[in-house]
């Protein structure tokens, strides 16, 4: 996990309409740049639906939302259609940006361990400096919890 007060990498990554999104494209906004697992699994959908609801609060409050996995354009373009997300999911198949931000670990799920993303998420400020970052993230409360740090 990438220390808070250090500069976050940028990128370019396709969203779920296959349109380039850059982290430089943010500069000026508070940008909520979360990392999960896969698109349409309970914590994931649980996660994003939670974004999703409170989006307009986090606009209220100057802040973007970024979801980034692993899964392809299409998938997430059927996790966004399927649950009716209001904000951008961004598809790294290449993991080039979860490893640049440090999410791709050893997980051990019932005794067998594999490589995976560890749900991660990051608040970025205004000027691209990270200021939180929480890799034990609970997935149903993680969205509340990023409007709670917005309003500190």
């Amino acid at each position: 996990m990438l220390e808070t007060g250090t500069k976050a990498p940028d990128f370019e990554l396709p969203d779920q309409n296959g349109q380039m999104h850059k982290l430089s494209d943010y500069a000026g906004k508070k940008v909520i740049l979360y990392f999960y697992p896969k698109d349409s699994t309970p914590g994931c959908t649980k996660q994003a639906c939670g974004f999703s609801e409170r989006y307009p609060q986090f606009v209220e409050k100057g802040a973007v939302v970024l979801g980034v996995s692993k899964d392809s354009v299409a998938s997430h373009k059927r996790f966004e259609e399927k649950y009716g997300l209001a904000f951008t999911l961004l598809s790294d198949p290449e993991r080039q940006v979860i490893e640049a931000y440090d999410v791709w670990k050893e997980k051990k799920n019932y005794g067998k361990v594999s490589m995976g993303v560890v749900r991660t998420t990051y608040l970025i400020d205004e000027q691209g400096i990270i200021i939180k970052s929480n890799d034990k993230v609970k997935a149903a409360d993680d969205p509340e919890r990023m409007l709670q740090e917005l309003s500190e």
